[in-house]
């Protein structure tokens, strides 16, 4: 992917975030995709090397819209200033989880996955799994791939206190922490230099293998 073009894009739609202008900067937006959805097509096939679900995914059902859904948000802008895409759900699902990354504006590289703002059940059979099974957790949460790559778990949005029917559970549980969160992800963010744009398939596949255990984890807890 040509990625100073993209970038170039993206930076003039930021500063232009109108349909005029983007009606007039259609065809390179066009060329672009068409370069993202290659992109996409070449991850989709590294992935399903380690991940067999991955194998009969299609990557043109990878990408997300550039319009934005306006109807209940203050910011009226129509696009969406980043180019992104998710491997394995649907990208209106938040019940399965999935590998996602994304391009914005700024030349900024983010790339993670797993569940993010799952619907009330799914967090619940999250939070089950986690009391339920805790030596996988544990197992999880040492994994030196995850670790590497993102920091471990996301605590974005982690809540104060334990949610509702774990208020019984000590300050010092192993797991209380984790029971907390409100997200089961992780993701990591870098600056698109030449070097990192020069094989990006391969960077970005690699950060998926490494986030891998989460996924499984993660099926196995929704199933």
């Amino acid at each position: 992917m040509h990625i100073p073009a993209l970038l170039q894009f993206l930076e003039g739609l930021a500063e232009n975030n109108n349909r005029p202008w983007f009606l007039h900067n259609k065809p390179s937006y066009d060329i672009l995709r068409e370069e993202f959805a290659e992109l996409l097509a070449d991850i989709v096939q590294r992935v399903a090397k380690f991940d067999k679900d991955i194998e009969q995914v299609d990557p043109k059902k990878c990408m997300f819209r550039i319009y934005r859904d306006v109807r209940f948000s203050k910011n009226k802008d129509p696009y969406k200033t980043h180019f992104s895409g998710v491997i394995g759900g649907k990208t209106t699902d938040k019940s399965r989880p999935s590998y996602y990354f994304q391009i914005n504006e700024k030349g900024v590289l983010g790339v993670g996955g797993g569940i993010y703002m799952p619907e009330p059940e799914t967090l619940q059979k999250v939070r089950h799994f986690i009391i339920g099974e805790p030596a996988l957790l544990d197992v999880l949460l040492k994994d030196k791939g995850l670790i590497k790559s993102f920091g471990g778990l996301s605590e974005e949005d982690r809540m104060q206190r334990p949610p509702k029917g774990y208020q019984h559970l000590p300050a010092d549980h192993p797991h209380v922490e984790v029971i907390k969160n409100r997200h089961f992800f992780a993701f990591a963010e870098a600056s698109l230099k030449k070097k990192l744009s020069k094989d990006l398939a391969k960077t970005i596949g690699d950060q998926f293998e490494d986030l891998y255990p989460l996924i499984v984890w993660l099926r196995e807890a929704v199933t």
